[in-house]
């Protein structure tokens, strides 16, 4: 099952499904509005139930022999189908909510890709996975990264987990330029070919502080042990260093195959080397402390984790909403930025007693920024 089949991950998802016939039968797909690609990948797979939000009339007609299944309810219907045995998860924003609620109830095992699912619910998700038996697999290569250097070794011997950040299109840039940059210089990632949210986020290192939060849950350790870096090369894509002061790291060519490939297979390795790394080609490996004060919603980020309870989901709403605004229009980083900041300061954390109280502080961050920035 893979909800969000025509995006970036969802595409390369499918590409290690079709290295691997053998091994992966797909059965449903579901994306927002990319209708002719849906189509393509449904006839290529075989899938018999997918569901689109957007239909265009253009692409044709529904194709034969595939069940459509109404948006959004239909992703949660085919997440929690007792013969999904794994449930990828790469859908923007909150819409994979309800379809990762559905999997773990049903402990079907869900590989994430979206933050946000682990960042606005993390402690419920934990929660129901625990019950049910189902797994949470890490789909993006930082909490792969670590998940792989855990294999094996005592949650007692780990001392801290160190995630890599890329530091995005503006690692060098002086604050008053990374301000008034535009969104076309932020979607200019030096390493990585992603979708434009995850790239605007990249560029601010808001996603690093959304992994922080994201690694808390799943490897269920306490914040002050977890730790960012700056990789600029994105070889090393996270580490884990152990009481004794020994550190592993997984390294590994900026190819989101890797993750994806290790997850929907797990806990065998897959033959398939889409990318390998040549050592041979590495001159150096740098590393930097994140410079908080030219990318503050790192730190914001990181408090929105300590607050708990709805912060975070205020935060994912906020974000949206800001991210939605900047690559869709002609305004400057820095307005953006100061949005998010000043959602998450205007907006108390309250309890996160159900899912519920997280949409519903998902929708709080998402209307303060957008009215904020109606006339920005």
């Amino acid at each position: 099952m893979i909800l969000g089949s025509t995006g970036s991950i969802g595409v390369q998802t499918l590409e290690v499904v079709r290295a691997h016939p053998d091994r992966f039968e797909v059965l449903g797909l579901a994306c927002g509005s990319n209708c002719d690609l849906l189509y393509r990948q449904i006839r290529e797979f075989n899938a018999p139930l997918a569901c689109i939000r957007d239909i265009d009339p253009s692409a044709g007609d529904w194709p034969a022999g595939t069940e459509r299944l109404p948006y959004p309810d239909g992703m949660a219907e085919m997440a929690g189908l007792p013969e999904a045995d794994i449930v990828v998860v790469a859908t923007v924003g909150d819409a994979g909510f309800r379809p990762t609620e559905s999997a773990l109830r049903a402990g079907n095992s869900v590989a994430l890709a979206s933050k946000e699912m682990l960042v606005m619910g993390g402690g419920l998700f934990r929660t129901l996975a625990d019950t049910s038996g189902a797994e949470i697999l890490p789909i993006d290569s930082e909490h792969s990264a670590i998940w792989q250097c855990l294999a094996g070794e005592a949650p007692e011997s780990v001392r801290r987990l160190i995630l890599t950040a890329s530091g995005g299109p503006f690692r060098t840039w002086a604050l008053p330029d990374i301000r008034t940059a535009t969104a076309d210089e932020a979607l200019e990632h030096p390493n990585w070919d992603m979708g434009a949210k995850i790239t605007v986020d990249s560029a601010s290192l808001l996603n690093k502080g959304l992994e922080i939060i994201e690694a808390r849950w799943l490897f269920q350790v306490p914040y002050s042990a977890i730790n960012v870096i700056v990789h600029p090369e994105s070889i090393v894509h996270s580490m884990v260093e152990f009481h004794d002061g020994s550190i592993k790291a997984q390294l590994g060519v900026p190819d989101m195959r890797l993750p994806i490939q290790y997850a929907i297979g797990f806990p065998e390795r897959l033959p398939e080397a889409h990318a390998p790394l040549d050592l041979r080609s590495l001159s150096r490996l740098n590393f930097e402390q994140p410079d908080e004060r030219r990318f503050p919603l790192l730190a914001a980020a990181r408090a929105a984790g300590s607050a708990g309870g709805t912060a975070p989901a205020t935060l994912c709403g906020a974000d949206d909403a800001a991210t939605a605004w900047f690559i869709e229009g002609d305004g400057r980083f820095g307005t953006m930025t100061d949005a998010v900041q000043a959602a998450m300061d205007a907006i108390p954390a309250e309890p996160l007693d159900d899912l519920g109280a997280a949409l519903a502080a998902h929708r709080r961050g998402f209307e303060y920024v957008q009215a904020r920035l109606a006339d920005a």
